[in-house]
């Protein structure tokens, strides 16, 4: 793949990998210092959140992951999962001229159906982070066959047919963005883009806590991109991606 790069980040392209955050992690443990970014042209075990597994065939779909050493507080991570999704649908509406949404906190959606998935891995010492690892997957254009059935009604794709050259072109707008989002939660700032691009105020989920699922409305997110929400039998809550998910 010809991918494009932000100075000081470097290109590691795989033709398989299991996983493209597992090769990152690998490297980070090693000693590898920011900015690697390991690409694949296929995954044999690709994850998402919660242990689930992340479709990755070869030809269809654009598997990244970004190495950091981010010098902020561990609380702080959800804030990278939220930039890659902002930069995923920055790269897509910029690239294909869509309006892909997010659905809180880590699915990027495009007429209802999932098109791109983050899963941020990270490693916590006594100073704060010592690495994460933000991996980025995106459905570029339809398997052949199509998705598999367990997929079929909540996978999508960009486009229906592969388009020559469009995952580098991806590749190469998702590194940027990122990087500029990346500078941006670095300095405490705000994420801009990710309210208007979020699971939208006035929203009716069903929270998947621990203690068993809770009907829910949206009422927004704040500066941290937690999601608020106040439940149907009363009481309101800020949520944290590494506790809880939603169903819309």
């Amino acid at each position: 793949m010809e991918i494009t790069l932000p100075e000081g980040y470097r290109l590691l392209a795989l033709e398989c990998a299991e996983s493209t955050n597992a090769v990152a992690a690998e490297a980070a443990r090693r000693g590898e210092a920011e900015g690697l970014v390991v690409v694949a042209e296929r995954q044999t075990a690709g994850r998402g959140r919660r242990g689930r597994s992340f479709f990755s065939p070869g030809g269809t779909g654009l598997y990244m992951s970004i190495l950091l050493r981010p010098r902020f507080s561990p609380e702080r991570a959800v804030l990278l999962t939220a930039a890659a999704a902002c930069a995923a649908c920055e790269a897509i509406e910029a690239e294909l001229g869509l309006a892909p949404g997010i659905k809180w906190v880590n699915d990027v959606l495009l007429d209802g159906k999932k098109v791109c998935g983050i899963l941020v891995e990270s490693s916590a010492g006594a100073d704060g982070l010592e690495y994460a690892v933000v991996g980025i997957g995106v459905n570029v254009s339809a398997p052949r066959g199509g998705f598999p059935a367990e997929l079929a009604d909540i996978a999508g794709a960009l486009t229906a047919e592969p388009v020559p050259g469009l995952r580098e072109r991806l590749a190469s707008r998702i590194a940027a963005s990122f990087t500029r989002l990346y500078d941006v939660v670095g300095r405490g700032e705000p994420l801009e883009g990710y309210a208007r691009r979020v699971t939208p105020p006035g929203t009716k989920i069903t929270v998947l806590a621990p203690e068993g699922p809770r009907p829910a409305t949206v009422l927004g997110t704040d500066e941290n991109c937690r999601l608020l929400v106040r439940y149907d039998g009363g009481g309101e809550d800020a949520l944290f991606s590494g506790e809880i998910s939603i169903r819309v």
